[in-house]
């Protein structure tokens, strides 16, 4: 399948349409599918014609589902510079799509995980679905929670984004607003006409209050966020001052769901759980640039490692869900380990 049937674009009306065209493949974006959507956002952003774009999934079963993990994987284990490519390349859409100027109106429709969130959750305009399912979970597979995460995770009420950022735990469309990283709820049996309002409006010089009002329009409430229960729960565990203390809060709860969820932190790289920490922690002083900049230092050091590969097989590639961690317990993650993680790059940063 060459580029151009991976990801289609379109000017219709004042829209420029992308649609992510991997299907069979939940959509997951391959190096060249973020090439050319940063190539396209730079072209329709110098043209007068294009007033907003729209992004959307093909299918009905995913909005975006992340990288193309598989061939991360087999091109990381062979030694190429691929995976080097795709994520410096990956980070720079992210922050063309942050930095867009003209209205981005993502219609997260079904799953949004990983590189899905990346050309979403950026944009102006985040419109959720009764099929949203959001998730970062990367940890699961010894990466950390990137493409914008070190930014908009610590960004979210309490403590939840540290809760999703180690935990890796899905939400559906109520909880996606509720936490900030999603801002209308359309039914998905309305998007098409929601599309179509769109194409057909006539915009002036407000556009982005005009696309605002044609969004409401077709929205309506979700319903209440099942994580505002949670929320007290989650503050007073995950404010904790390591990852240990977090288990340790946890498993002092007589609640079944924490016991649950430190289970469920113990599972997870250990690298990759102290990383996460680190990151947020980082991330919540830092403006978006300065997060990319440090997120490219993080995966540089990951792509080199041994978790991510053993993540990505006990997970995707021959999914026996049993990885072997190496090192296989937080406290054989130093501190100084982690810190070599986020030292300037030799050879460049990101920009």
């Amino acid at each position: 399948m060459n580029t151009e049937e991976e990801i289609l674009f379109e000017v219709t009306g004042a829209i420029g349409l992308v649609t992510l065209n991997r299907p069979k493949a939940l959509n997951a974006l391959t190096h060249e599918m973020c090439l050319a959507l940063k190539a396209k956002l730079e072209e329709w952003e110098a043209d007068a014609k294009v007033k907003a774009v729209l992004v959307e999934g093909a299918g009905d079963r995913a909005f975006c589902a992340g990288g193309d993990i598989v061939k991360l994987y087999n091109e990381g284990r062979s030694g190429g510079d691929y995976p080097y490519n795709f994520y410096r390349d990956e980070y720079l859409l992210n922050l063309a799509v942050r930095h867009f100027t003209k209205p981005y109106i993502a219609l997260m429709d079904g799953i949004v995980m990983g590189g899905g969130v990346g050309v979403s959750v950026h944009g102006s305009h985040r419109i959720a679905t009764e099929r949203t399912l959001f998730a970062m979970p990367e940890s699961g597979i010894g990466l950390f929670p990137d493409v914008g995460g070190t930014y908009f995770l610590p960004r979210c009420p309490g403590e939840s984004g540290m809760y999703l950022g180690l935990t890796g735990a899905r939400l559906t469309a109520d909880d996606s607003i509720f936490i900030g990283i999603a801002d209308a709820y359309v039914e998905s049996e309305k998007l098409a006409a929601l599309k179509e309002a769109l194409i057909s409006a006539t915009y002036s010089e407000n556009i982005h209050r005009e696309i605002d009002e044609i969004v409401f329009k077709f929205s309506t409430h979700p319903g209440d966020a099942p994580i505002v229960e949670r929320l007290n729960q989650i503050g007073r565990h995950f404010r904790q001052a390591s990852v240990a203390a977090i288990v340790e809060s946890l498993r002092g709860d007589p609640d079944p769901w924490c016991a649950k969820t430190a289970e469920a932190l113990l599972s997870k790289s250990p690298t990759s759980m102290k990383l996460t920490f680190e990151q947020l922690r980082r991330g919540a002083k830092l403006d978006f640039d300065d997060c990319m900049r440090l997120e490219f230092r993080m995966v540089n050091r990951v792509i080199q490692g041994v978790d991510f590969y053993e993540g990505t097989r006990a997970v995707v590639i021959d999914k026996d869900q049993s990885p072997k961690w190496n090192p296989a317990t937080l406290e054989e993650v130093s501190d100084a380990e982690i810190e070599a993680y986020f030292a300037p790059l030799p050879n460049g940063e990101l920009f």
